[in-house]
Protein backbone atom coordinates (compact mmCIF):
# COMPACT_ATOMS: atom_id res chain seq x y z
CA UNK A 1 0.00 0.00 0.00
CA UNK A 2 1.44 3.62 -1.00
CA UNK A 3 1.80 5.67 1.80
CA UNK A 4 -0.14 9.34 1.73
CA UNK A 5 2.42 12.77 0.68
CA UNK A 6 0.55 15.86 1.26
CA UNK A 7 1.45 19.45 0.74
CA UNK A 8 0.75 21.92 3.37
CA UNK A 9 1.92 25.33 5.38
CA UNK A 10 4.01 25.25 8.58
CA UNK A 11 2.84 26.35 11.40
CA UNK A 12 4.68 26.06 14.56
CA UNK A 13 8.47 24.80 14.64
CA UNK A 14 8.43 25.20 18.75
CA UNK A 15 9.49 21.58 19.72
CA UNK A 16 12.51 19.81 18.96
CA UNK A 17 12.49 17.77 15.80
CA UNK A 18 8.80 18.47 15.50
CA UNK A 19 6.66 20.55 13.43
CA UNK A 20 3.05 21.77 13.04
CA UNK A 21 1.83 21.77 9.60
CA UNK A 22 -1.50 22.78 8.36
CA UNK A 23 -2.97 20.50 5.43
CA UNK A 24 -6.01 22.19 3.44
CA UNK A 25 -8.01 20.66 1.23
CA UNK A 26 -11.31 21.61 -1.03
CA UNK A 27 -14.16 19.31 -1.96
CA UNK A 28 -17.14 20.05 -3.55
CA UNK A 29 -19.72 19.77 -0.68
CA UNK A 30 -22.72 17.46 -1.84
CA UNK A 31 -25.65 19.42 -1.14
CA UNK A 32 -24.96 22.49 -1.80
CA UNK A 33 -22.69 22.27 -4.84
CA UNK A 34 -20.48 24.93 -2.93
CA UNK A 35 -16.19 24.30 -2.94
CA UNK A 36 -15.91 23.83 0.77
CA UNK A 37 -12.13 24.78 2.47
CA UNK A 38 -11.18 22.49 5.09
CA UNK A 39 -7.97 22.49 7.36
CA UNK A 40 -6.29 19.88 9.43
CA UNK A 41 -3.34 19.70 11.71
CA UNK A 42 -0.33 17.03 11.30
CA UNK A 43 2.79 17.25 13.61
CA UNK A 44 5.69 15.83 11.71
CA UNK A 45 9.24 14.78 12.23
CA UNK A 46 11.77 16.59 11.58
CA UNK A 47 15.31 15.12 12.23
CA UNK A 48 17.21 18.50 11.14
CA UNK A 49 14.89 21.13 12.47
CA UNK A 50 15.81 22.63 9.03
CA UNK A 51 12.25 23.74 8.53
CA UNK A 52 11.02 27.04 9.49
CA UNK A 53 7.68 28.56 10.27
CA UNK A 54 5.76 29.76 6.74
CA UNK A 55 7.74 27.13 4.98
CA UNK A 56 5.61 24.66 1.69
CA UNK A 57 6.69 21.70 2.75
CA UNK A 58 5.38 17.94 2.18
CA UNK A 59 4.56 15.60 4.92
CA UNK A 60 4.84 11.71 4.19
CA UNK A 61 3.16 8.74 6.11
CA UNK A 62 5.22 6.74 8.41
CA UNK A 63 5.16 4.37 11.31
CA UNK A 64 4.45 5.92 14.56
CA UNK A 65 7.44 8.01 15.96
CA UNK A 66 5.45 9.29 19.45
CA UNK A 67 2.08 9.45 20.16
CA UNK A 68 0.83 12.14 17.91
CA UNK A 69 3.56 11.99 15.55
CA UNK A 70 2.97 9.96 12.51
CA UNK A 71 4.42 11.68 9.58
CA UNK A 72 7.67 12.57 8.56
CA UNK A 73 9.01 16.10 6.68
CA UNK A 74 10.28 15.17 2.94
CA UNK A 75 12.80 17.45 1.00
Amino acid sequence: MPKRILQGVVTSDANDKTVVVKVERRFTDPLLKKTVRSTKKYHAHDENNSVKVGDIIRIEETKPVSKNKKWAVIK
